[in-house]
């Protein structure tokens, strides 16, 4: 049972005053110039994004005074909201030009979702979780991205097969080795931006459908949450 004084806590967090706006607003500007542009963010469409949209937005009200600390966190589910700096990273690292189509594969909060419809006019994403896909779309809804999103509920490994090819695939899930139907679905010249490896620590791997074949480029070590299978949703 609620008590007063946490009811009115939850008000708050939930509907931020102006200052409380103003606030988290400043945030987001030290956010992109002490965890993204000195670290090699330079991409102008991805900095203005970064600074726009509310990540605190994403999580759970009792995180929103670490909302823009340099960190994952958890959103439910044995599920993550990822580093603002890795989520920067990777959308920079597609190196997408205007008119491309990008899957992202794992819409968990939907909080890179809506920074890629910031960047990108076309956005497709898979979430193998109901509950979670259903709470990220009514976010997107209300902050006013539902038009350029489509979320499919699915086994993110196998992609989105009705919508592909797509110009950039993004995995917001470690997995042991490149799922074939993402390589399928991935237009020649493409990219496809994911973490490779177990559960403790991976490699973020870029690779690049050149002549149907991929050509891979390691670009750091990294830790994510696992890819979850359909399988994992049935047992």
């Amino acid at each position: 049972m609620y008590t007063i004084k946490k009811l009115l806590k939850n008000m708050i967090s939930a509907n931020p005053s102006s200052e409380e706006k103003q606030t988290f607003e400043e945030k987001r500007r030290q956010m992109v110039q002490t965890q993204l542009m000195s670290r090699g963010i330079v991409d102008e469409k991805v900095l203005r994004a970064m600074a726009k949209v509310p990540r605190h937005e994403f999580l759970p009200a009792e995180l929103w005074d670490r909302a823009y600390d340099d960190t994952p966190l958890p959103i439910g589910e044995d599920q993550t909201i990822s580093q603002p700096y890795i989520v920067a990273y990777m959308i920079q690292a597609l190196s997408l030009k205007k008119g491309d189509r990008v899957l992202e594969v794992g819409t968990g909060s939907g909080y890179q979702t809506a920074l890629l419809a910031e960047v990108h006019e076309e956005i497709y994403t898979v979430e193998v979780r109901p509950q979670l896909a259903q709470k990220a779309l009514a976010k997107l809804n209300e902050l006013g991205y539902g038009d350029r999103v489509k979320i499919h509920i699915a086994d993110g490994s196998l992609g989105y097969e009705e919508e592909a090819p797509f110009d950039g695939i993004i995995v917001a899930a470690a997995t042991f080795n490149i799922p074939e139907p993402l390589i399928d679905q991935l237009a020649e010249k493409g990219k496809i931006i994911i973490p490779i490896g177990g559960r403790e620590l991976q490699t973020l791997v870029r690779a690049t459908k050149i002549n149907g074949r991929l050509s891979e480029e390691e670009l750091f070590k990294c830790m994510f949450v696992p890819l979850v299978r359909k399988e994992f949703e049935n047992n």
